[in-house]
C-alpha cells in the first residue's frame, strides 16, 4: 500500500500546488499550456523516443491497443446514447468523456512515480496515440465532418513532428552536438510537474456538480476503459510492463482539454467541465485500486 501511495501522493501534491495558484494568482493558463504544448511536451516525446529501449513491435502493439480500445469504447458510447435517446450535444460531450484520456496531464505523472522510467517511456507511446485522438480525429467528429479533415489537423500537431525528429535520432544513431541531448532532457523533464499545475489551476476554475450523466461519465472512463484494456492487452499478447502502461493509461480521467473542444467545435460545455472535474477526483480513489491489481496479479 505504501508504494501505492509514494506513487499517487507525490502527483495529487503537485495538483493541489495547481488548485492553491489558481485560487490566489492571476495565471495565464492559456500562454502554459501552449508552453507545453508546443515545446515542453515535444521534447519530451523527443527525448523519450530517442533514449528508447523499445523495439518496433512492442510500440505497434501499444498503440493498436489504445486504438482499439478508443474503438471499442466508442460502439459502447453510441449504443447507450442511443438507449438513453441523447441529444446530440450530450451525446457528443458523453463521447468525449467516456473516449479521451488525460495521459499528458496525468498519466505520464502516474506512469513515472508508479512503473519508473520503463512504465514513462511506454506511456509516451501511448500519450501519442491519445493525442492524435484528442487533437485529430475528435474535433472531425464533434464538428460532424470526415476523418479526413481530421487526419489533416493531425500533421499540424507539433507532437506528431517531435514523433518523427525521434525515431530519426532514435534510427540512425544520431547524437547531438554539445550535449544538446540534455537540454532537449531537461526541457522534457519540465513537462510533467507543468502539466499537473497547469491541471490544478484549471480544476480550480471549475465547479464540482454531480448528476447522472456524469456519474456515467465516470464508470465509463475510470471502470469500463480499464477493464476493456485489460481483455485487450491479453488478446493481443501483451505481457509485464507494456499490459501494465495499456491497463494505467486506460484508466486515466477525462483529458481536460476536452472541454476547449467541445467549447470549439460542438458538444456541451458544461457536462464536459464537470465530468472532467468528477473523473478527476475520482480517479484519486480508482487509479490507487488498479495500482494495486497491477502489483497484485501482473
Amino acid at each position: 500500500m505504501l508504494v501505492i501511495l509514494s506513487a499517487i501522493i507525490p502527483v495529487g501534491f503537485i495538483i493541489l500546488i495547481g488548485v492553491i495558484a489558481g485560487k490566489i494568482l492571476t495565471v495565464e493558463v492559456h500562454s502554459l499550456s501552449q508552453i507545453t504544448v508546443y515545446i515542453l511536451a515535444p521534447a519530451l516525446v523527443i527525448d523519450g523516443l530517442y533514449r528508447t529501449t523499445l523495439s518496433g513491435s512492442n510500440i505497434g502493439l501499444i498503440l493498436l491497443g489504445f486504438a482499439l480500445i478508443s474503438l471499442v469504447m466508442v460502439i459502447v458510447v453510441e449504443i447507450i446514447a442511443s438507449c438513453l435517446s441523447l441529444d446530440a450535444d450530450t451525446r457528443k460531450s458523453l463521447m468525449a468523456a467516456a473516449v479521451m484520456p488525460n495521459n499528458g496531464n496525468m498519466g505520464l505523472p502516474v506512469a513515472s512515480f508508479a512503473l519508473g522510467a520503463a512504465g514513462l517511456e511506454r506511456a509516451i507511446i501511448y500519450m501519442i496515440g491519445s493525442s492524435i485522438l484528442l487533437f485529430g480525429i475528435s474535433p472531425a467528429y464533434l464538428r460532424g465532418k470526415s476523418f479526413l479533415s481530421g487526419f489533416r489537423l493531425v500533421f499540424q500537431l507539433p507532437l506528431v513532428w517531435s514523433i518523427f525528429i525521434g525515431i530519426s535520432f532514435q534510427t540512425f544513431s544520431f547524437h547531438l552536438p554539445l550535449q544538446l541531448d540534455k537540454s532537449i532532457s531537461y526541457l522534457g523533464q519540465a513537462a510533467i510537474p507543468l502539466a499537473l499545475i497547469i491541471l490544478g489551476i484549471q480544476l480550480s476554475q471549475q465547479k464540482l456538480a454531480i448528476g447522472k450523466l456524469e456519474l456515467l461519465a465516470a464508470c465509463l472512463r475510470l471502470l469500463v476503459a480499464p477493464l476493456l484494456a485489460f481483455a485487450i492487452g491479453n488478446s493481443l499478447g501483451l505481457t509485464g510492463m507494456d499490459l501494465k502502461i495499456l491497463i494505467l493509461q486506460s484508466a486515466m480521467p477525462t483529458a481536460v482539454n476536452t472541454v476547449i473542444l467541445v467549447t470549439e467545435f460542438g458538444g456541451s460545455a458544461a457536462l464536459m467541465a464537470r465530468t472532467v472535474v468528477v473523473t478527476t477526483l475520482a480517479s484519486f480513489l480508482t487509479i490507487p485500486f488498479f495500482l494495486w491489481l497491477l502489483k497484485v496479479y501482473l
